[in-house]
């Protein structure tokens, strides 16, 4: 089977969307599927190259913006991407965006079937410009992708069950399919027995780009509350467009005497997150829109034990295994009352670090590839109307 992946950057470093793409073709390739790609240019590095090359597009106002999440837009190249169509059996769309939109039209005209995975929520993009609660803009926008490019797929990745009743609320015509991207199986690096020393600091860690939606704030509000904040070292394992505004917030806390430790702040790369997440007290994920959130499932595999929020827009709260690691979105009083409790209870902690890093056996990216072939075979072997 030839399957075409559509995405504007494929190679785009440090963005999670981007590196879910290259782990799933990887991983297709190595299954028995050829698999091609269709993308904007690598700009990381003169090789590889996707296999039909786009030019950049630069989005007026907001091109720094954009840049700064880690990404690049591809022009439209109407011969390029009829090229490309003509050459698969099934097309795959990875985001809501120009390109996908004239790649499923074209793929409609000449009887391809497409397929999509719903990698991100309109709330994504507008909370970088402070509109993410305005409903009526992200709804429309959600109907607009819905119309321009979901509709035009047979079936659809759907990563969470949180995703996929949103999408069936809103009335998507294709089949949705409960998929998880998965992650790589990984050697746990923690130790089983740690130390226990009294004088030691508790490392806190936060993994994830640095904006509006994660809600790093969040987890600096809460050490107000925390009895613990002066033996309490965070850390913040990313980069982003809030980089800055983050960190001045930290500063402050440590300024004042809220924390004895100044907050940390180092972008790391898969290997460098592993370690960091072995040696953690406790994992915290605060954002407040998320489709899934594999940097959660990706630490909880080093046996950390995670404290998540909850809330309408994030699908990451189906990793906790009990209330225990659950707060409601932007409650800081709510955050401290967790790490507290977690805290109080070393061996607790340890014991349940330990599950959940059994529990995150069920997302292999193994068992999603699977899946993955049958949503496409599936697509391939429907009669479009």
């Amino acid at each position: 089977m030839k399957v075409l992946f559509v995405v504007n950057n494929f190679y785009a470093p440090g963005n999670g969307l981007s590196a879910s793409a290259r782990r799933t073709v990887k991983f297709l390739k190595e299954a028995g599927v050829d698999v091609r790609v269709l993308s904007g240019r690598n700009h990381e590095a003169e090789e590889p190259q996707p296999d039909y090359v786009l030019k950049d597009f630069r989005v007026p106002v907001f091109d720094g913006l954009i840049q700064s999440h880690g990404y690049k837009f591809a022009k439209t190249d109407f011969k390029i991407i009829e090229e490309a169509v003509k050459w698969a059996d099934v097309v795959h769309l990875e985001e809501p965006f120009i390109i996908e939109m004239v790649t499923a039209r074209i793929a409609r005209r000449l009887g391809v079937p497409c397929t999509g995975t719903y990698h991100l929520h309109p709330e994504n993009l507008f909370c970088s410009i402070n509109l993410g609660d305005w409903k009526f803009l992200n709804s429309n926008t959600l109907r607009l992708w819905r119309d321009t490019v979901f509709n035009y797929c047979t079936d659809i990745q759907c990563p969470t069950e949180n995703v996929m009743e949103r999408l069936k609320s809103f009335g998507f015509k294709a089949r949705l399919h409960l998929i998880s991207n998965g992650i790589i199986p990984d050697k746990v690096v923690r130790p089983r027995e740690v130390p226990d020393d009294p004088e030691r600091p508790f490392l806190i860690v936060c993994i994830g780009r640095l904006a509006v939606e994660k809600d790093q704030p969040t987890l600096l509000e809460a050490m107000k509350y925390s009895k613990y904040a002066k033996r309490i070292q965070l850390y913040f394992a990313g980069r982003g467009p809030e980089a800055e505004a983050i960190k001045a917030r930290a500063k402050a806390i440590y300024d004042e005497g809220i924390v004895a430790y100044e907050p940390i702040f180092r972008f790391h790369d898969r290997d460098g997150l592993r370690e960091l997440a072995a040696k953690a007290d406790l994992y915290i994920h605060c954002a407040t829109v998320e489709v899934e959130g594999l940097s959660a499932l990706e630490a909880l595999q080093q046996a950390v034990v995670p404290i998540i929020a909850e809330g309408n827009l994030t699908a990451t709260s189906q990793f906790a295994l009990d209330e225990r690691s659950l707060f409601p979105t932007k409650d800081a009083k709510a955050l401290a009352e967790c790490i507290d409790y977690w805290l109080d209870h070393p061996v607790e902690r340890q014991e349940m670090g330990w599950k959940y890093a059994e529990s995150t056996e069920e997302y292999d990216i193994s068992k999603s590839i699977t899946a993955l072939i049958g949503m496409f075979e599936s697509a391939a072997a429907t009669k479009l109307g």
